[in-house]
C-alpha cells in the first residue's frame, strides 16, 4: 500500500514554519533565513508528492525516496520543537528563583550555545533536504496538485446516522434467532448442558449487528433475566472472561485483582439459578479445552439459559455449537442497495437524483453484498451530491488490486482515502491499539495532542475540541464503534477489518502488540507479559510514543528497564506506563524534552517521583491516578507550564502549598483516591482555562474552596464519593456568577441534605446534564430548580428519601430525558397518569422510572 502520510507530515511541518510564532522565534534567534530556506525546499518536494505516490505502486525507489522525505519532515518538526522547548524553559527561569536561572545557564540552556548548536542541526536537517531535492529529478516527477473535494466536510448532518441496531435485510434471520431463544427445548444438551449457537460469516457481513438486533428485542429483555455481551480477544483468556461476565452481569469492576478461585465464587452468586444469555462476540479460540473450561464454569444457570457465539471460523463453530451453526449469508443485492441509499441519502431525497443512484448501484455491486462494505461507503458519500465525486469512488482503480476471496479492504482503503489529511494520521496512528481494544475518548485525544496531530484553522479552538471533533468525524464514517457513553468521555473501539485497514495503512511506523519490524518505528505498544517488553528493537532513535500494557503478574517492574527505554528513546513524545510495578521512575526522565504524556496510573508502588520531572516543560498531560503510595507532589510541580491534563493520587492531607494553582494551562483537573486529603488549594480560581474537574473517593475531604464558583470556563463537575465532603461548608451565593457548567454529577456524599445553590444556581442558563447518585439523606429538591432553563437531563438514582419533585418542573421545556430509578417512595409518586408527581414530568419525551436500583448508573472510570 501507498508510503503513508508523507504529505501530510509535509503539511503540518510547513504550517509551523509559516505560523506567527515560528516567524517571531525566528527574528529573536535570527535564524528567519534558515527557516525560510526549509520551507523552499519542503515546498519544492512537496509539488511533486501526488504524482510520486501514484507512481511509486510500479516503483520501489520512490516508495524509499518518499520515506526519506517523511524521515527529513520529522527531523525539522523535532528541531522546531526544540525551538519552542527553549522558549517555555525561558519562561520558567522568568518567574524562577535566582539558583534556579544560574542551573539553567550553567546546564547549557544560555543563548549563546543554543543558537550555535540550533545553526549546526539546521544545516544538517537542510543539507539532508537538498539531497532529498535534488534526487526527486531521476524519478521525472511532475508537480501536480490534489482536487479539492466536496467528498469531505468538518460536520455531517444526523440524518444519516446509523444506530446499531438498525440493520436492514435481517429480520427473517433475527426470527430465527429469537426463535431458538425462546424455545425451551431447542438444542438441550446432556445433564446440565447449556445450548450454544454459532453465527459463522465472513468479516464485515453483519454478525455482530445481527447478534444486537437479537440482544435488544423487547421478547429476549422480557424472557432472560439476565444478558450479558461479551467481546472476546483472541487469545480467549478464560480469567478475563470471568472478569467480563461479572461485570456485564453485576456491574462490579472491583474483581480485577482476585484470582481463579475468588473470581468463580462471585460469577457463581450473579448466574446462579437465573435463566440468562450470554454472547460471545468474534470468537476466533480453536483450543477445545479452553472452550470447555469456560462452558462449565456457567453451568450454574437456571433452566433456559443459552448461549450465542459470533465466529469467521467453522471449526470455531464446530468446537462450541450444540445445534447445527447459523451460517450468515451475504446481504441481497436489493437489501444492499436498501442500506446504501439510507445512508447516502435523506428519507425520499434519492429520488432527486436518479444519476447518483444508478452511480451507487454500480457501488454497490462491487461490495458484493458485505454490510461494513456498504455502510462505510455509503457513510462516505452522504455529505456529496456532485456526480463526479461518485464516480471516482466506483471507478477506483483499487477495486481491480488483485484481493483474496470476500476481501473488503477496497471498500474501507477507499473510504480512507477520501478523509482529509488530518484524519488519515489520527485513524492510522489507532493501529498501535490491539484488536479489540476499547479506548476512551479523553485517553485518544491526548495522545494525538502529544504527537501533534490536532490541527485547526481557528486558533481560539481548544485542542480538547478538535480531538473530539476529529473523533465525532471518524465514527461518523463508520471507521470507529461506540462502545459506552459516560460523563466526559465516550468509549469507542475499531472493527477488526478497519483496524487492519490502519495497519495496512501504515506499514512500519507503528508496531502494535509486540509485532517488531526492521522500519523506523514511530509509535509502539508492547506487552508486558511478551519476550518484545525486555527486548526492544534496536532503531528506536526517532520513537515518539512507547505504550507498555502490563496485566497482574506481567507488570512493568524492572527500573533498569524503564530507564532503557528513555535512554534509547530520546524524541519521546508520549510515555504510557499504565499498571507498572516499579518503584522509581527514573531521574533521567527530565532529559526527555519532547515529552507530552507520562503515565504511570495504578502504579502502587512509587513513592515519589523525581524532581528532574519538573523540567518537563513540554508536558500536557500527567496521569498519577491510583498511585497509592506517592508521600507528595514535587514542589516545582508549578513549573510544569504546559500542563492541561493532571489526575492525582496522593497521600497529603494539604494541598495548599503545591503549586497546583500556578498552572494556569490546566484544562482537567483530577483528584482520586487521595484517602488524607481533608484541604484542596485555596488559589483555585487561578485556573482560569480548567474545563473539567473530577474530585473521586477523597474519603476526608471536608470542604471545597471558595475559588471553585470562580471556574468561569467550567463545564463538568464531577463530585463523587467523599463521605465526609459538606459542598454548602465555607460557600455563599455573592450576587449573580456567572457559570458555564453544562454537566454535574454527584455521587455518595452522605453529607448532603440539598442540592448546593452556589454551584447550581450559578449555572442556571448553562447547565444541561445532572445526575444525583446514591445521595442517602437528600429529601428535597429546591424551589429555585425551575430556574434550570437549558436542563435537558436529569438522573435520580438511589436516593431513598426523596418523596417529590420542586414545583415548577413542568416550566423546563428544555427537559428532554428523566430516569428515576432506587427512589422507592419518589418512583410511586411519578407513576404514570396515577402519581401525584406524574404532572411535573408529563412533557418529557423520554421518561424512565424504576423502583429497582440500577448498578450499572456509572460514570467514566
Amino acid at each position: 500500500m501507498a508510503e503513508a502520510f508523507a504529505a501530510e507530515v509535509a503539511a503540518n511541518v510547513l504550517a509551523k514554519l509559516s505560523s506567527a510564532a515560528f516567524q517571531q522565534i525566528g527574528c529573536f534567534w535570527d535564524v528567519q533565513d534558515e527557516f525560510e530556506k526549509l520551507r523552499d525546499v519542503l515546498m519544492a518536494i512537496k509539488a511533486v508528492l501526488v504524482d510520486a505516490e501514484e507512481q511509486q505502486n510500479h516503483n520501489r525507489e520512490i516508495t524509499l525516496w518518499l520515506q526519506k522525505f517523511k524521515d527529513g519532515c520529522y527531523r525539522v518538526e523535532d528541531l522546531l520543537d526544540e525551538f519552542e522547548i527553549e522558549a517555555l524553559r525561558r519562561q520558567v527561569m522568568e518567574r524562577g528563583s535566582s539558583r534556579r536561572k544560574v542551573s539553567r545557564f550553567l546546564s547549557g540552556s544560555n543563548s549563546l550555545t543554543f543558537r550555535l548548536r540550533m545553526g549546526r542541526k539546521i544545516k544538517k536537517v537542510k543539507d539532508m533536504l537538498d539531497e532529498i531535492e535534488s534526487n526527486k529529478s531521476r524519478f521525472h516527477l511532475l508537480e501536480r496538485h490534489h482536487r479539492v473535494r466536496n467528498i469531505i466536510h468538518g460536520q455531517r448532518e444526523t440524518y444519516s446516522f446509523v444506530k446499531t441496531s438498525d440493520v436492514i435485510g435481517r429480520d427473517e434471520d433475527k426470527e430465527n434467532m429469537v426463535a431458538f431463544l425462546m424455545n425451551p427445548t431447542d438444542g438441550d444438551g446432556e445433564g446440565d448442558d447449556i445450548p450454544v449457537l454459532a453465527i459463522v460469516g465472513i468479516g464485515g457481513i453483519g454478525k455482530t449487528a445481527l447478534a444486537q438486533l437479537v440482544f435488544n428485542d423487547e421478547r429476549v429483555k422480557t424472557h432472560f433475566w439476565l444478558r450479558i455481551w461479551v467481546c472476546v480477544t483472541e487469545d480467549f483468556d478464560v480469567k478475563q472472561l470471568m472478569i467480563k461476565i461479572i461485570k456485564s452481569a453485576t456491574g462490579t469492576t472491583m474483581c480485577k485483582d482476585m484470582n481463579k478461585e475468588e473470581l468463580h465464587k462471585v460469577l457463581r452468586d450473579g448466574l446462579k439459578a437465573k435463566r440468562f444469555l450470554i454472547v460471545l462476540d468474534d470468537v476466533w479460540n480453536e483450543d477445545k479445552r479452553k472452550w470447555i473450561e469456560l462452558k462449565d464454569l456457567l453451568t450454574i444457570g437456571g433452566q433456559g439459559c443459552k448461549i450465542i457465539c459470533t465466529t469467521r471460523s467453522h471449526k470455531v463453530a464446530a468446537i462450541t455449537s450444540t445445534v447445527p451453526q447459523y451460517d450468515l449469508e451475504h446481504l441481497s443485492y436489493e437489501n444492499s442497495l436498501s442500506l446504501f441509499l439510507r445512508l447516502a441519502f435523506k428519507e425520499g431525497e434519492e429520488v432527486q437524483h436518479k444519476n447518483l443512484v444508478r452511480i451507487g448501484e454500480g457501488i454497490v455491486r462491487k461490495c458484493k453484498g458485505v454490510a461494513l462494505a456498504v455502510k462505510t461507503l455509503g457513510s462516505l458519500l452522504c455529505s456529496t451530491r456532485v456526480e463526479y465525486d461518485w464516480e471516482l469512488v466506483r471507478d477506483s482503480e483499487i477495486w481491480k488490486l488483485e484481493q483474496k476471496e470476500n476481501d473488503i479492504l477496497p471498500a474501507l482503503k477507499l473510504s480512507y482515502d477520501h478523509l482529509p489529511w488530518h484524519l488519515k494520521q489520527c485513524f492510522a496512528f489507532c493501529s498501535v491499539f490491539p484488536k479489540d481494544f476499547e479506548f476512551n475518548s479523553l485517553q485518544l485525544t491526548l495522545l494525538w495532542m502529544a504527537n501533534g496531530f490536532l490541527q485547526s484553522s481557528n486558533e481560539n479552538e481548544e485542542a480538547e475540541d478538535i480531538g473530539n471533533r476529529y473523533i465525532h468525524e471518524l465514527w461518523s464514517r463508520s471507521f470507529f464503534q461506540q462502545v459506552e457513553e459516560g460523563v466526559f468521555y465516550s468509549t469507542f473501539k475499531m472493527h477488526d477489518l478497519v483496524h487492519d485497514l490502519a495497519l495496512s495503512v501504515v506499514q512500519n511506523e507503528v508496531n502494535s502488540f509486540n509485532h517488531c519490524s526492521t522500519g523506523n518505528v514511530r509509535h509502539l505498544w508492547l506487552d508486558a507479559s511478551g519476550q518484545g517488553a525486555s527486548t526492544l528493537p534496536n532503531n528506536l532513535d526517532r520513537l515518539q510514543s512507547l505504550i507498555i500494557s502490563s496485566h497482574e503478574e506481567q507488570k512493568a517492574s524492572s527500573e533498569s528497564l524503564i530507564a532503557d527505554y528513555i535512554s534509547r528513546s530520546k524524541h519521546l513524545r508520549v510515555l504510557h506506563l499504565v499498571d507498572s510495578s516499579f518503584e522509581q521512575l527514573p531521574n533521567s526522565i527530565g532529559y526527555l524534552k519532547h515529552l507530552r504524556y507520562l503515565s504511570i496510573y495504578g502504579n502502587g508502588n512509587i513513592e515519589w517521583l523525581p524532581i528532574s520531572i519538573c523540567n518537563l516543560q513540554s508536558l500536557q498531560t500527567l496521569l498519577l491516578g491510583g498511585c497509592r503510595g506517592i508521600e507528595a507532589l514535587p514542589k516545582d510541580i508549578r513549573y510544569l507550564i504546559s500542563l492541561r491534563t493532571l489526575c492525582i493520587t496522593t497521600k497529603q492531607a494539604n494541598l495548599q502549598e503545591s503549586g497546583i494553582g500556578c498552572l494556569s494551562s490546566l484544562r482537567f483537573l483530577r483528584f482520586y483516591a487521595c484517602g488524607n486529603l481533608k484541604y484542596l488549594f485555596e488559589d483555585m480560581q487561578r485556573l482560569t482555562a480548567l474545563r473539567i474537574l473530577v474530585i473521586d473517593e477523597c474519603k476526608n475531604l471536608v470542604s471545597l474552596p471558595p475559588g471553585l464558583k470562580y471556574l468561569t470556563a467550567l463545564q463538568i463537575l464531577v463530585i463523587s464519593e467523599c463521605e465526609k465532603l459538606d459542598l454548602c461548608m465555607g460557600q455563599e451565593l455573592e450576587g449573580e456568577q456567572a457559570g458555564s457548567l453544562r454537566k454535574l454529577f454527584i455521587r455518595g456524599l452522605p453529607k448532603v441534605v440539598s442540592l448546593p445553590q452556589w454551584i447550581l444556581l450559578g449555572s442556571a442558563k448553562t447547565l444541561q446534564q445532572l445526575y444525583i447518585i446514591g445521595l442517602e439523606n437528600l429529601s428535597t429538591l429546591p424551589r429555585w430548580f425551575r430556574y434550570l432553563v437549558s436542563l435537558q437531563t436529569l438522573r435520580i438514582v438511589d436516593c431513598p428519601k426523596l418523596l417529590s419533585l420542586p414545583q415548577g418542573m413542568q416550566q423546563l421545556a428544555a427537559l428532554k430525558q428523566v430516569g428515576i430509578t432506587g427512589c422507592p417512595k419518589l418512583g410511586k409518586r411519578c407513576m404514570k397518569q396515577t402519581g401525584e408527581e406524574w404532572p411535573k414530568i408529563a412533557h418529557v419525551p423520554q421518561l424512565y422510572v424504576s423502583n429497582d436500583l440500577e448498578t450499572s448508573i456509572t460514570y467514566d472510570e
